[in-house]
């Protein structure tokens, strides 16, 4: 049976709760509005639109958070939209994925969803390494570059999906070799200054923890050649 379809601005919504929720923030209006680039105004008429499509609950407590049919629909949001990364990934620069993926997951059936998990053979996670819904025990034991100490040999393995919304920071690291595979080396973290060096192909590459807090590295124990 074909899962109950909603607007693409409904399916945004759910998608910032999902990756919120499932980080253990709390989901405030001014946090959605910040992340969904409109008014607070806006982000409160939307919320009870979804509260009367049984997609949210309102609790005075714990504020806005998904019911489980609002679970389930941002989960299947979250899969189109990584499958069709995937998919795109074939064509495209690992910069552009996210925003094209953006624009085409909406129109992506149940029907396409499940044939795409499986020409795809069942990922895990996304090309920028963010971990499909039901896969989050893949990415939890890699480490945010700002935990990380000076002197480790790392693999970048994710860019968390808040970062992937704004293309320049992906054009960035694409461009300064940051990608999900890159093998780098820890040069400096300054944490008074909030800045991380890594040495990536060669090239020393300084990242403010305004970034370097959504990219994530497995560490090695053996020296990587970088």
């Amino acid at each position: 049976m074909e899962q109950e379809k909603f607007s693409p601005t409904i399916e945004d919504y759910l998608s910032i709760f999902y990756i919120l929720e499932r980080d253990g923030e709390p989901v405030i209006g001014v946090r959605l509005a910040e992340l969904l680039g409109v008014s607070s105004p806006t982000v409160t008429n939307t919320l009870k639109r979804m509260v009367r499509d049984g997609l949210v609950v309102m609790d005075d407590k714990k504020g806005p958070h998904l019911t489980p049919k609002g679970l389930e629909t941002a989960q299947s949001v979250m899969r189109r939209h990584m499958l069709t990364e995937w998919l795109l990934a074939r064509m495209l620069s690992w910069s552009k994925l996210h925003k094209e993926a953006h624009d085409m997951e909406h129109t992506i059936s149940d029907e396409l969803e499940a044939a795409l998990m499986e020409e795809l053979n069942h990922p895990e996670v996304c090309p920028h390494g963010n971990p499909l819904p039901g896969h989050e025990d893949a990415v939890a034991s890699w480490v945010c570059l700002p935990d990380l100490k000076n002197g480790q040999s790392i693999i970048i393995r994710r860019i968390h999906e808040l970062a992937e919304e704004n293309t320049k920071i992906l054009s960035f690291l694409e461009e300064s070799g940051v990608i999900t595979g890159s093998r780098a080396f820890i040069k400096s973290n300054l944490p008074i200054n909030e800045t991380v060096t890594l040495t990536v192909g060669g090239k020393d590459i300084a990242l403010g923890y305004a970034v370097a807090k959504y990219v994530y590295a497995e560490l090695v124990k053996q020296p990587l050649a970088v």
